[in-house]
């Protein structure tokens, strides 16, 4: 009898491992009713076909003869209104042309699960894909800002594509084990070490490869701006201090950023600081 017990809990144990994996990857789609015309702006409607076959959707807002390519977090969307809408807002302001997409499996695109910056960075690159073919003269030089998994796609697409000149990463996991168990007890307060048997059913779920980021810190040489915040209760200020450091002894042109925010928050904030930052450097590198 307490062998067959053992053995229910064993596996009532495991059945809710793999619901918690399951729905770590499987998001409910945020989806918003405002577009670019709300800030004023004209827009297309753009479908961007991935490298590996899914259909991207997005915004194309024509403006300047650079674009800058703003990229949502996890679970969020171009629809964000705590930083993308005004990081879009901004960018346009400062005479940029947008490109702005859902992440696969997220707001209006296909994509059945995240693999939460992994296979992202595809998303991305077929985005410059779209934007080389349809939009040649205003793709020149092209730079991106991220947010959360956007900023860890920031980061990989610096070191994997020539084709883009500088970006901004704003929160960016360096330890995603430990942002993923920290998010466990943030979002659903559940214990930090439940994340070492929900993992497995991530990638079970998901198929997608485990990101080491601290490897990208001796392989980013292009300008890059991290933004972190004291109070993230998902990425520690440490952790992105350790990535700048041991980035800034092959890359010259990487920047920290470290304020008072908790995670993504510093726009929302102190927008004109950020906006501050943001605009010296990307006027910097973009002009």
């Amino acid at each position: 009898m307490m062998l067959w017990l053992i053995l229910f809990i064993l596996l009532a144990f495991l059945a809710f491992s793999a619901f918690v994996g399951y729905k770590m990857v499987k998001l409910p789609r945020f989806v918003g009713d405002w577009t670019p015309r709300d800030l004023g702006h004209d827009y297309e409607d753009v479908t961007i076909e991935t490298r590996d076959g899914l259909k991207l959707s997005g915004w194309w807002i024509p403006n300047g003869d650079k674009t800058v390519i703003p990229l949502h977090g996890y679970t969020r969307s171009r629809w964000d209104e705590v930083y993308m809408r005004q990081t879009i807002e901004f960018l346009l302001n400062e005479g940029y042309s947008v490109l702005v997409f859902d992440f696969r499996a997220h707001g209006k695109s296909e994509g059945n699960y995240t693999t939460v910056g992994e296979r992202e960075l595809i998303d991305v690159l077929s985005a410059i894909d779209w934007l080389k073919k349809h939009h040649p003269e205003k793709a020149e030089k092209i730079g991106l800002v991220g947010f959360s998994m956007g900023a860890v796609v920031t980061i990989r697409a610096l070191a994997e594509d020539e084709r883009i000149t500088c970006g901004v990463a704003d929160s960016p996991p360096i330890y995603l084990d430990r942002t993923g168990a920290r998010g466990l007890k943030y979002f659903a307060n559940l214990p930090e070490w439940l994340y070492h048997f929900v993992k497995p059913f991530t990638k079970l779920f998901t198929g997608g490869k485990e990101l080491n980021m601290v490897e990208y810190a001796d392989r980013v040489k292009k300008p890059l701006l991290l933004i972190a915040g004291e109070k993230d209760p998902l990425v520690r200020p440490e952790e992105v201090r350790e990535f700048y450091e041991r980035n800034k002894k092959v890359n010259p042109n990487v920047e920290l950023w470290v304020t008072d925010a908790p995670h993504v928050r510093t726009l929302k904030l102190h927008p004109e600081e950020w906006k501050a930052r943001v605009r010296e450097f990307l006027r910097k590198w973009m002009d």
